[in-house]
């Protein structure tokens, strides 16, 4: 996504991974055979400059951040610090006059994406939380069977909305069948909704007499509780094995709700093509992304096999940043932060990202290279104290003054001399 222009996208659906703390593979003899990921985080898999980047662009979700790791633990701040770059990312290139984003996840973490989602995308352009309800039976003791998603939906501005309706069974059945009237005197009146049933019922007979009437009313608009698209079962056709699969139906409808023809729709999660599909066979353009090769392969495989003879090549990475040994990172403040975990090299105190500076431990005046190994984050009034000096005379200096005790200690971290 960090190659994509500003403002390219009309509509992003994403299905991330939901820290659901499991393993998933796809079943032996599926299309997906061999499409596997584990969902499970921890900090050491989080890229260190995350950290920074998050507390330089959006302040109030790094605090987010660090009371989730006291409410939640590491593994729910590791997730949210991979899903919040990410969806920095996806407001840049969303279209600011009108782009809209689903975010689908489940009650293991919505709660804090939600907060997440009002930070990146603010709290006023919050538009729902769509419950998908659906049917799924298992055996559970102590707690009420756990049969949603959640589907958060946010815009930007004046966005795309085409009101979606829906029918009540009623109303379907009698769209389907028709409907009897008893008329005084016995006579059996039919009320249909097709013309060639009419015809059909008028010459066989069945009824008195059969009234066509135009079927106008196509449903009530549609609310923020969908009941009435079940999961994929075993058997379903479009199945593909791919864990985690949603219905094609589910897709349809989110593309239609809040993009027209020709729109441009992104799913940077792409797995087995769901989104893509259904966005070809609406007339809109697409774009997926997934990190797995076999993913891919789905994605081409599905593609043509439910599309005919629609052609297109996977564009593979190639701006994947190679080792900069020797050189400083174009991105070593916000590398340094997340290695210092927002504390200062020197008194041991947390600031904001802005209150740092960058600083080389052994002075470039006394042979110190820029180097990333050479780097370190200071507060305003350390570097201050330590200028063009050692590290251990900056050490020292506080210890005098106790900011620091003669250990070396101050604030939550150790400060060592390096």
């Amino acid at each position: 996504m960090r190659g994509m222009s500003d403002e390219s996208i009309d509509l992003i659906y994403l299905d991330p991974p939901f820290n659901s703390n499991h393993n998933y593979a796809a079943p032996i003899g599926s299309r997906a055979a061999g499409a596997a990921f584990k969902d499970t985080w921890n900090l050491s898999e989080i890229d260190l400059a995350w950290h920074g980047e998050i507390a330089d662009s959006y302040p109030g979700l790094y605090k987010l951040l660090d009371a989730v790791k006291e409410i939640h633990g590491k593994s729910m701040m590791a997730y949210l610090i991979y899903m919040s770059i990410r969806v920095m990312e996806m407001k840049r290139i969303l279209r600011g006059g009108g782009g809209g984003i689903y975010l689908h996840c489940d009650p293991t973490a919505s709660h804090y994406l939600k907060l997440m989602m009002d930070e990146v995308f603010g709290k006023n352009n919050f538009r729902n939380e769509i419950v998908w309800s659906y049917k799924k039976w298992s055996n559970v003791v102590g707690y009420f069977q756990r049969n949603h998603d959640i589907l958060l939906f946010y815009t930007c501005n004046d966005h795309t909305f085409n009101v979606q309706r829906i029918l009540s069974d009623d109303k379907r059945r009698k769209l389907n069948i028709g409907y009897q009237v008893n008329r005084p005197g016995g006579v059996k009146q039919l009320i249909v909704y097709d013309k060639d049933k009419a015809a059909a019922k008028i010459e066989r007979g069945d009824y008195d007499k059969v009234v066509y009437r135009d079927a106008g009313d196509q449903g009530t608009p549609m609310s923020d509780t969908w009941n009435d698209i079940n999961i994929l079962n075993s058997q379903a056709k479009e199945r593909t094995g791919y864990p985690t699969q949603k219905p094609l139906v589910l897709l349809e409808r989110i593309i239609k709700a809040s993009s027209n023809e020709g729109d441009m729709i992104l799913d940077p999660f792409c797995g087995c093509a769901t989104t893509c599909v259904a966005a070809e066979k609406l007339g809109r353009k697409w774009i997926g992304i997934d990190v797995s090769e076999k993913a891919v392969e789905l994605v081409i495989d599905r593609v043509r096999r439910e599309l005919g003879d629609l052609y297109f090549k996977p564009i593979h990475r190639t701006d994947i940043p190679t080792s900069r040994k020797g050189k400083r990172s174009p991105d070593i403040k916000h590398s340094l932060f997340g290695k210092q975990e927002g504390f200062c090299r020197g008194c041991g105190v947390s600031f904001p990202f802005v209150n740092f500076t960058i600083d080389h431990v052994v002075p470039r005046s006394k042979g110190g290279g820029d180097t990333d190994e050479n780097l370190q984050l200071l507060c305003g009034h350390c570097n201050s104290v330590k200028g063009n000096r050692s590290q251990e005379y900056l050490i020292s200096q506080l210890a005098k003054n106790k900011v620091i005790d003669n250990r070396g200690y101050g604030g939550n971290v150790l400060h060592d001399s390096q």
